[in-house]
Formats: structure tokens, C-alpha cells, sequence
């Protein structure tokens, strides 16, 4: 075949493929308008809010598949929501909850938008068959307070006993395994070493556990009353008197009507004079489209989970993504590039973990405030320690009530093990160069120039951390010290300090994306997320996978749902993938 003809061939398909791209991108939007078209009156928006909730869910459809496909995002959720709520086809919102006690800062994201939505007179119903089956409820129960009605099954309890905090101490298992650890920290609050040395609450550690415990009652008892109708003392009371069966929950006022999901949702057909039209939020989406699709552009760039050096990732058996500096840092840099943009949106969910990967991260976003790019923090259930430290020198932070934030210190060392391999009759043997060569080495401690060493290492990324902090913050180094140490702390807390500007979600993240980048407050604004992502089309495009992959990918997916309950319950635990990062807190949960 000549060259000429080799070229022509060249040109015409790549004149087809243009064609097909094109005319799948009008085919795409045909689609979306008659589904917009096609949206009924008196539609009511449904939720299963006992889904698990991650940050965003991505267009990869081989991440879709590896996470097991039962992710929705809160992003979406939050979405719908919102455009619901203006939107005068849409009666109300009927939501099931419940079983699934998502994390403080989520909870109160999602109380925010039904609330919000209520206020534009949309009526909205909760109902579940139990909030906490002979088990904690209290993150549900909080939940649907904010719904004007909250149905419960006969047979389902309230589980409202309040916060319960628990941490494990590994000493005692480390002795008798013949481990031993040696570590260090800056300051006596940064407790994650504690897992591995202490057998018990340290005095400084108990105190932050202690303050977190007080916050999250304090926002518990005080969301309740509101919404209910009660005193923040008598909420106490109650929550001291719980958990309740089903009559008793009616009687105490913390639960409207018994009934299961058929009587439920007669109910919503009386609300709509028996027209009401059910459709899930994704769906709804689909169909009206998503708010903030026009206007001034607004880059939205999410950083979830422990930060790494490289590239972004998923964690297929726990199930969860980790944040890579390359990624990050290279969606605000194209963000920055971008002469369209207006603001950037950071949305932060991460209990930190590298330093230099943290430090990337942070340089990009003081490059975007000197390239008159605005970066507004919107933080999510966690942003301490690294998470943090990206965003510290962000034009304004806004933290939810009961975000675990702060954690400003540093932490590192080893846990030796020749013991361990000596009980199990392995035997080791080295040999070296350099007097500080053993000292990475897990089978030998810390000689005293080495421990000097390593000490200098905590003291340098401290006082870089510290620094940063007081300048990002406009703080003195006093004011830091008082409030780092390595503590913890809750949202509302850490904004009382200066680490928080303001509180609240995405909705207060807009607002002050809008006001830092000189719009009206009420602008109209195109949210837009970066790295854009390539959606099925592209990655059909990127990948030539034969035929036999799809079920292979489908076999490893199904096996790795199987494993996943078990490295749910090891992260629970402190375990997993950048769980213990020099800039990282350890899990902080309640039940």
C-alpha cells in the first residue's frame, strides 16, 4: 500500500471516530433534554441513606465495579438536594434511614441540605426500621430529626445512648510477641504512636478524647432539641434514659408515628393528593440536571483519604481511595492555568499521612491565591495532621460542627522485631556501610547518633508545620503552639481557635467561593470538577482489553467484596493503607 493511500486511510477513520465522538455527544444531550422534559409534577425525591456514603463516586467504570457498585456520593446526594429544592416540580423528599451511622460531619451535610430544602417548603419524611438494632443509633436518630416527620417500625428501638469512644493499645501484644516499638512524636497530643506503646489512655490523650466526646454530645443534644422541640437538658436526659423500643420512642417525643415502608409511603401519596411520582436522587439528577451548570467557573477538587506521594488511587479491598500529590497537586495546577476560573473548591477528607506529599499539595494551593485564584477549604468528616496541612494557607476554611480537624504535629519511628523473628526461629544477617546505615533497620534500635538524627527530623517537620500554619492562619507562634501539640479537634472547637473560618458545607463553601472571587452572593456559578474525568466513553477509548477481561475484572470485584468486611473492620481498628503517615491522626469514631 503506498503511502498516499496509507494516509487517506489514516484521515478516514480518523474523520469516523471524530463523527462517532460527535455524534454520541448529541445523542448524550438529545437524551438529557427529553429526560428533563419527561420529569413529572409532583415528583418526590427518595433517598436510601443507609447506603454507604463516599466523597464523591468516580466516573471510572472499573472503579464503579471494584467498589461493588453500593457507593453513592455525597457530592450527588448533596446535588439533588439542592436542585430539588428549587425546583417546583418536586413535591418533597422521603428518605430512608437508620442502620447506617455515617460520620459526624456527613450527617450533618446531609441534615443542612434537607433542611435547606424544607425551607423552600418542600415537605420531608424519615422513616427506618430501627436506628440501631440492639446497637448505637445515635448518628441516625440525629439524622432524621432533621425530616418534619420520622416513622419507625414497630418492631425497630431508637438507639439514642450517645457518644462512646474506643481505642486500642497494642503494648501488651507487642511484649508478648517480642516486638518493641520505638517512637516519638511533637507534641504529647499526637496520640497515634499510642496504639503501639501505651496500654491505656495517656493523660494528654485522654483529654482530647474527652473534648471530642463533649462536642459531639454538645451538637448532638443540641440538633435534637432544636428540631424536636425539646431543651438541650431535656435531650440529655433522654439520651441518658435510652435506648427506647418503638412505643416508648412515641411517648418521649423522639419519634412521630409506627408504621412499616407500605403505610410510609401512603403517607407521601396524601402529601401529593395521591399523585406523587418516587424517584432516587441519581436518577433525579439525570433528569433536571445538576445545580451550578452555568455561570462563572468554580473548580472543584476533591482530596480524600491518606495523602501519598504519586498518583491517586483506589484501594479495592478497604474499599477506599487514597490521595496522591501528583493528582492533586496537578488538578490545582490546572485549575490555576485555567483563565476561567474564578475560585477553587478543596474539598478535604483525609487524615493525613506524608509529610513531603502533604507539602506538595500545600505549595500548589499558596501558588493559586498568588495567581488571584482563591482556594476555599471545605472539609468533610476528617482533615487533621496532613489533611490539615494542605489546608492551612486556603483563602477561608469551612469545617462542619463535628469535622475532626487540627492534629498539627508530627510523628515517626519503628518497631523492632528481631525477638519476634528469633521466637519463630528465623535468623537474620547483614552486613553494612556507613555508621547510621541500620538506622531504617526494623531488627536494630536506634544507636544514640541515630536517635539524634530522628529527633531533628520531628523537630524540623514540627516547626515547618507550625510555621505554616501561623502564616497561612495569620497567627502568632504563641497562639499556634496553644492550640497544636498534636491535638485534635471538632469543627466547632477548631473554628473558636482560628484553625476554622466558618461552619457549615457545601453550601457555605459556595458562598464563600462566590464572595473571595468579587461575585455577587447570589451569582450564578458553574461548578466544574478537576482532574475532569473521563467517563465510560473515555475509558473505553483508554483501554483495549480483550474479551475475557470484563469477567475476570467481575471475578477479583466479586472476591474482593468478600474481603471487604474484614478490611472495613481492620481500618476501624488503625489498620490499612496510610493509617499511620508521620502527619496522620489515628481512626476517631463514636458509637
Amino acid at each position: 500500500m503506498s503511502l498516499r493511500s496509507r494516509l487517506s486511510r489514516l484521515v478516514w477513520w480518523l474523520g469516523a471516530a471524530t463523527a462517532l465522538v460527535i455524534g454520541l455527544v448529541v445523542i448524550a444531550a438529545a437524551v438529557r433534554c427529553a429526560t428533563r422534559d419527561a420529569l413529572a409534577d409532583h415528583t418526590v425525591l427518595e433517598l436510601d441513606l443507609e447506603r454507604r456514603l463516599v466523597e464523591h463516586v468516580s466516573e471510572d467504570p472499573l472503579v464503579r465495579l471494584l467498589s461493588g457498585g453500593d457507593a453513592q456520593g455525597l457530592d450527588a446526594v448533596v446535588a439533588a438536594l439542592e436542585r430539588a429544592a428549587a425546583d417546583e416540580r418536586v413535591d418533597g423528599v422521603v428518605a430512608r434511614i437508620g442502620g447506617a451511622e455515617h460520620a459526624m460531619a456527613t450527617t450533618q451535610e446531609l441534615r443542612d441540605a434537607i433542611l435547606a430544602l424544607r425551607r423552600r417548603g418542600k415537605f420531608a419524611i424519615a422513616y427506618a426500621e430501627t436506628f440501631g438494632e440492639v446497637g448505637p443509633g445515635s448518628r441516625g436518630y440525629y439524622l432524621a430529626t432533621a425530616f418534619e416527620e420520622i416513622w419507625l417500625q414497630p418492631s425497630g428501638d431508637v438507639g439514642l445512648t450517645g457518644p462512646l469512644m474506643e481505642s486500642m493499645f497494642l503494648a501488651g501484644t507487642l511484649e508478648l510477641a517480642g516486638a518493641a516499638p520505638r517512637m516519638d512524636h511533637r507534641r504529647e497530643y499526637k496520640n497515634a504512636k499510642n496504639m503501639f506503646t501505651e496500654r491505656g489512655y495517656t493523660a494528654a490523650h485522654r483529654e482530647a478524647m474527652e473534648g471530642l466526646a463533649e462536642a459531639m454530645h454538645r451538637q448532638l443534644t443540641a440538633g435534637i432539641a432544636e428540631a424536636r422541640g425539646l431543651t438541650p437538658e431535656q435531650v440529655a436526659a433522654l439520651i441518658d434514659r435510652g435506648p427506647f423500643l418503638g412505643e416508648e420512642a412515641v411517648e418521649a417525643g423522639l419519634v412521630d408515628r409506627l408504621g412499616y415502608r407500605d403505610q410510609v409511603m401512603a403517607a407521601v401519596q396524601e402529601r401529593t393528593g395521591g399523585a406523587g411520582k418516587l424517584l432516587y436522587a441519581q436518577a433525579y439528577l439525570e433528569r433536571a440536571g445538576r445545580p451550578h451548570d452555568e455561570g462563572a467557573k468554580v473548580a472543584l477538587i476533591f482530596a480524600e483519604g491518606s495523602v501519598s506521594r504519586g498518583a491517586s488511587s483506589f484501594d479495592p479491598i478497604f474499599g477506599g481511595p487514597t490521595m496522591g500529590s501528583d493528582t492533586v497537586a496537578g488538578a490545582l495546577r490546572a485549575a490555576i492555568a485555567d483563565k476561567d476560573v474564578r475560585a477553587i473548591v478543596l474539598r478535604v477528607n483525609s487524615p493525613g499521612g506524608s509529610y513531603v506529599a502533604s507539602d506538595a499539595i500545600w505549595r500548589e494551593t499558596v501558588r493559586a491565591g498568588e495567581a488571584g485564584k482563591p482556594v476555599i477549604v471545605s472539609m468533610g468528616d476528617v482533615a487533621a495532621s496532613g489533611g490539615y496541612f494542605i489546608a492551612m494557607h486556603a483563602h477561608t476554611i469551612v469545617a462542619h460542627p463535628g469535622t475532626i480537624t487540627g492534629s498539627i504535629g508530627v510523628l515517626g519511628g519503628k518497631i523492632l522485631t528481631r525477638s519476634l523473628w528469633e521466637r519463630l526461629g528465623v535468623s537474620w544477617d547483614a552486613v553494612h556501610r556507613g555508621d547510621n546505615a541500620r538506622m531504617w533497620s526494623n531488627l536494630h534500635d536506634y544507636s544514640a547518633p541515630e536517635w539524634e538524627r530522628f529527633q531533628a527530623w520531628l523537630d524540623r517537620v514540627y516547626s515547618d508545620f507550625s510555621k505554616k500554619v501561623a502564616e497561612g492562619r495569620k497567627m502568632d507562634a504563641a497562639a499556634v503552639e496553644a492550640v497544636a501539640r498534636g491535638r485534635v479537634w471538632a469543627g466547632d472547637d477548631a473554628q473558636a481557635r482560628g484553625l476554622v473560618d466558618s461552619l457549615g458545607g457545601y453550601a457555605v463553601a459556595l458562598r464563600s467561593a462566590r464572595e473571595a472571587a468579587g461575585l455577587a452572593a447570589d451569582a450564578a456559578i458553574e461548578v466544574v470538577v478537576f482532574p475532569q474525568e473521563k467517563g465510560l466513553l473515555g475509558a473505553l477509548m483508554e483501554r483495549r482489553e480483550s474479551s475475557e477481561a470484563p469477567a475476570r475484572v467481575e471475578a477479583a470485584a466479586a472476591m474482593i467484596r468478600e474481603l471487604r468486611p474484614v478490611a472495613a473492620e481492620l481500618r476501624r481498628l488503625g489498620f490499612g493503607p496510610g493509617s499511620h503517615g508521620v502527619l496522620s491522626t489515628p481512626p476517631i469514631e463514636f458509637n
